[in-house]
């Protein structure tokens, strides 16, 4: 069962620069990230209170790279748009019987793989993961992951400690709502729903899903000033909104709810 949107692939080509970049322009802070060993990409990532994260992620070895979905996704993003959303990951539960349930439906997905990264203090973070029948991009469906609930950043107490850690903008963050431009809202949302499942209703020009406690909208490239735009609940004074590493990010004045999930 798709439960949530659970993290966005930002591509960049120096992570360590946009997660301070991302720190002092939106005040969210990257506390976490490491090398994905043998696939030729790194990253920094910024956990939020309801748990998704933003991925800022870099290429470190293109050849490398371009043997993954989510490589050749952030290689395009740096070489057509010089970065910014590569792509979106969906979170699952039991993603064995997901991906059955979607083939029998007659979806495209591949096969349940295994995933892992190296922290920088040694710890292994491990995943599984499964890919739409079609390359990867903002626009494109998105990827399936069920992530392994232990060790030092996902076991229980680091999930607890970022559901209520208080990023530099001065309160706990929370993804609201992840709009894309998409040259043709209703083909996309066709695709979206063949490869996995997810039933979009119409609004004016917008194809919107509620995914969870997040909402995604595709919405015409026309409107879109920037390839994509990233809502967040913080309790700030006022709304912001702020363009860095390629997308837009609005940030809501709101309480933040805590995520109940293991």
């Amino acid at each position: 069962m798709i439960r949530a949107i659970d993290h966005l692939v930002i591509a960049t080509d120096d992570p360590d620069r946009a997660a301070r970049e991302l720190e002092d322009a939106v005040g969210i802070r990257c506390t976490g990230g490491g090398r994905h060993d043998g696939l030729g990409t790194r990253n920094r990532l910024a956990f939020l209170a309801d748990d998704s994260y933003l991925e800022l992620i870099g290429v470190d070895d293109p050849e490398l790279a371009k043997a993954t979905p989510v490589g050749r996704a952030a290689l395009r993003a740096l070489e057509e748009r010089g970065g910014g959303l590569a792509t979106y990951a969906l979170l699952v539960d039991e993603l064995d019987s997901t991906v059955e349930a979607l083939r029998a439906a007659g979806s495209s997905i591949g096969p349940v793989q295994p995933g892992s990264r190296v922290r920088d203090d040694g710890e292994v973070v491990r995943w599984w993961i499964a890919y739409p029948g079609v390359e990867l991009g903002p626009a494109e469906p998105p990827f399936l992951i069920q992530h392994e609930y232990a060790g030092p950043e996902w076991g229980p107490e680091a999930m607890a400690a970022r559901r209520t850690q208080v990023h530099p903008i001065g309160s706990p963050v929370h993804l609201v709502r992840l709009d894309v431009a998409a040259a043709e809202p209703p083909s996309a949302a066709a695709k979206l729903h063949a490869e996995l499942g997810i039933d979009l209703w119409a609004v004016a020009d917008l194809a919107v899903a509620d995914i969870g406690p997040h909402v995604l909208r595709l919405v015409p490239t026309r409107e879109m000033a920037t390839p994509a735009v990233v809502t967040l609940a913080a309790d700030v004074e006022t709304p912001r909104t702020v363009e860095i590493l390629g997308l837009r990010f609005d940030l809501e004045r709101a309480a933040v709810p805590v995520a109940d999930r293991p």
